[in-house]
């Protein structure tokens, strides 16, 4: 047998040894146990930290209570004010015109004129119709004689019964043709139909005129009213015979009493219209005027509160904030009664209510608060406004 050399023998014998080690399996391992320990040693890291660490109640301490200065105000009975904007107009209005064409022969009025109801505004020239009407007075006196001769007659018995009731109804007839012809007459002239001041003559004295032509408009200014349309929300607080007060656009002001309160909604804007009376009899109050009307409704319990003290809910309503008895926040819609100089008269607000007049837009609904009463000025404030607003 040929002999075998060694570098060949050597290998064999390592081949051998590195198969018999990968047989075992312990290559799979190196490292491993370095890793393990490597990450035991880290979790034992990661826990020596989170034991030192306090735990978060005991760290952290509880935040202090805020501190809000609430204020009880006074509470008065007022009067509702609604205000709405509206404009003047006459009591009455009429344009005159003529019932027959003529020529104005009369025209004793002009622009600005008071008259009473039954003056003479125009008459046209009706020298026919004035002669019938004065041949029909002289028949019905001639038909008078005639029935008073009759009965005389009839009296000392020479007069037939039959001739008699011929009298009587030749005078009916005379009566009526002065009546027809009166009625003619008068389709000539123009009358005022009630009392006013003219505010407008488009003709003149000798001009010829149509049947239905405008002859004057007239105007009744006392009283003068003040119009204006209230909302379907504010409706239910007005009655008829309430007192308003009207602030002209001149800055004149002047009160009245509403006589009118419409009970159908205007389609278009769903208000309702109202009118005021306001005596005018010197007429210093104008037509077409506008104006502020101001009407007071039924009184309400309210107290009178400075602006700053409105704020917003969280539904955005506004309202107020105001401490209950277990010093947490509360808060109340509003009902704006009134907007005075002074403040805002709001209604709606419970007697008990500790109204929050500093800090209120700090909380919230439901928070805790630390109350304190609000120092003597601003009290001495709030009562001062209270007495001037009723004043």
């Amino acid at each position: 047998m040929p002999r075998i050399r060694f570098h060949k023998l050597a290998a064999i014998v390592v081949l051998i040894g590195f198969a018999a080690w990968m047989a075992t399996g312990e290559f799979s391992s190196v490292g491993s146990v370095a890793a393990n320990k490597a990450k035991a040693a880290g979790a034992e890291q990661a826990k020596a930290p989170d034991a030192a660490k306090p735990k978060t109640a005991e760290a952290e301490p509880k935040a202090p209570l805020r501190t809000v200065a609430v204020v009880t105000p006074p509470r008065k009975t007022y009067a509702r004010a609604i205000r709405i904007s509206g404009l003047t107009e006459a009591d009455k209005r009429a344009v005159l015109a003529t019932r027959v064409a003529g020529v104005i022969d009369k025209l004793p009025v002009k622009q600005g004129d008071h008259v009473k109801t039954g003056d003479l505004v125009l008459m046209l020239a009706a020298e026919e119709k004035i002669s019938m009407v004065d041949n029909a007075k002289q028949l019905v006196v001639q038909r008078q004689a005639e029935l008073d001769a009759a009965l005389r007659l009839m009296k000392t018995g020479n007069l037939p019964k039959l001739q008699l009731d011929t009298a009587r109804s030749n005078l009916t007839s005379a009566q009526s043709q002065l009546e027809t012809a009166q009625a003619e007459l008068d389709r000539n002239e123009v009358k005022a139909p009630f009392d006013g001041v003219i505010d407008r003559v488009p003709v003149e004295l000798g001009s010829s005129i149509m049947q239905g032509g405008e002859v004057a408009t007239i105007l009744k200014l006392d009283p003068v009213i003040a119009r204006g349309e209230v909302s379907e929300r504010d409706l239910g607080y007005l009655k008829l015979g309430d007192k308003a007060t009207i602030r002209l656009v001149s800055g004149q002001t002047v009160e009245g009493t509403v006589r009118y309160i419409s009970r159908d909604a205007s389609s278009a804007t769903r208000t309702f219209r109202v009118e005021v009376a306001v005596p005018n009899a010197d007429g210093s109050v104008p037509a077409g005027m506008t104006a502020e009307i101001a009407l007071s409704a039924l009184p309400t319990d309210a107290v009178l509160l400075p602006r700053s003290v409105v704020t917003l809910g969280d539904k955005g309503d506004l309202g107020i904030r105001a401490v209950g008895k277990d010093n947490k926040v509360a808060f109340f819609p509003i009902d704006l009664v009134d907007d005075t100089p002074t403040g805002l008269v709001l209604g709606g607000i419970p007697a008990d209510a500790r109204i929050i007049v500093a800090g209120q837009e700090l909380v919230k609904e439901g928070d805790e608060v630390k109350p304190v009463e609000a120092d003597q000025a601003t009290i001495q404030k709030l009562l001062g406004e209270a007495t001037a607003g009723t004043q």
